[in-house]
């Protein structure tokens, strides 16, 4: 297993004209970070050293042109352009969101090929970033598309873990997406991430339901009894701890959520509004189900504070930690698990 300080971050910097090179500098002033990994930055020495001229900051870069060069313990900045850039905080750009696209793509890259460990995206504006090229709703379903596995966005503390069944899907959409098979796929990443990855060995995960009040008989929608109720009688029965569909509106405000390890929300606003109400800035966004490891804030670009100097770096900091500790766990599971399938009889490895 690598030691702390080994263990090689990949960051894609974002939008320029947003928070993220100022979140990612702020994050690495803190000298005693290289003692927990190595960052490496892609975007370029020029681009960053502008930033560090516009926020003051005292930071050092180590500028590569081959990844391979990295130099652990130094803040490394891989050249993924040698052009200037014109950086306008605060304004949604396209040709900004071309070079947050090469910044992303090349630290994908880098995480398939072994060169980073783990990657930490910076935000990106979601509308700057189409193009003929990358018709994606965000990184999630690019990563899911580039690293593989059953991609789930899961928001992070502690103290609190919440899943998607459904993430970027327009509401009058939600119902339709939400079948028996992606119940099951959704419920099977949550329960082996908190697994192999949090080391969490006998998860209990809560579902909330779909409509108000679980659909209120049918008074509401038949949803909750037809589709999503039958899937979790299912899923018990084979042993594992899940439990619901609960009522969204009272499962937060009542502390009911502190008797779970993870929770399932049908949409994205029933989960990601209580998530960030309760722990804004303090939150991860973790993808989980990948072959590889992708954290990022739980905030966006943030246009209206970008370049002043304000933004707070404690979210991305957390995307970090988090990603180490995953690294680490994953890491853990599975030397565990490979050393259990070598010492089991030829018949019980089938």
């Amino acid at each position: 297993m690598k030691n702390s300080e080994n263990i090689i971050v990949g960051i894609s910097i974002g939008d320029l004209n947003g928070i993220g090179g100022e979140i990612v500098l702020k994050t690495f002033e803190d000298a005693r970070m290289l003692d927990f990994c190595t960052p490496v930055i892609f975007a370029s020495a020029k681009t960053m050293t502008f930033l560090k001229t516009h926020f003051n900051s005292e930071i050092n870069f180590n500028g590569l042109n081959d990844i391979k060069q990295v130099i652990i313990g130094k803040v490394n900045v891989f050249n993924c352009w040698n052009e200037p850039v014109k950086i306008d905080f605060g304004k949604e750009d396209l040709k900004i969101g071309e070079y947050a696209i090469k910044s992303l793509q090349a630290a994908t890259k880098a995480l398939k090929d072994g060169d980073v460990d783990v990657l930490i995206t910076a935000p990106i504006n979601k509308h700057s970033i189409q193009s003929e090229s990358f018709k994606f709703p965000g990184h999630t379903d690019y990563l899911a598309q580039e690293l593989g596995g059953e991609s789930l966005m899961f928001m992070v503390t502690d103290t609190l873990k919440v899943g998607l069944l459904t993430d970027h899907v327009p509401v009058k959409d939600v119902s339709s997406h939400i079948t028996p098979e992606r119940i099951q796929q959704k419920i099977n990443t949550v329960y082996k991430t908190l697994k192999q990855d949090f080391n969490i060995q006998r998860p209990k995960i809560a579902v909330l339901g779909i409509n108000p009040h679980n659909g209120d008989n049918g008074v509401i929608g038949n949803e909750d009894d037809i589709v999503l109720r039958p899937t979790l009688l299912k899923i018990k029965e084979t042993g594992k701890l899940v439990f619901g569909p609960y009522a969204a509106d009272s499962f937060f405000g009542s502390s009911n959520y502190k008797n779970f390890d993870a929770i399932i929300a049908s949409y994205h606003d029933q989960g990601l509004i209580p998530f960030k109400t309760l722990s804004f800035g303090k939150g991860v966004n973790f993808t989980a189900g990948l072959n590889k490891i992708r954290t990022s804030p739980d905030h966006g670009t943030a246009f209206e504070i970008a370049g002043k100097g304000v933004a707070e770096e404690n979210s991305f900091k957390e995307a970090v930690f988090t990603a180490l500790e995953v690294f680490k766990n994953r890491t853990e599971y599975q030397e565990l698990t490979s050393n259990t399938l070598r010492k089991a009889p030829k018949s019980e490895r089938r």
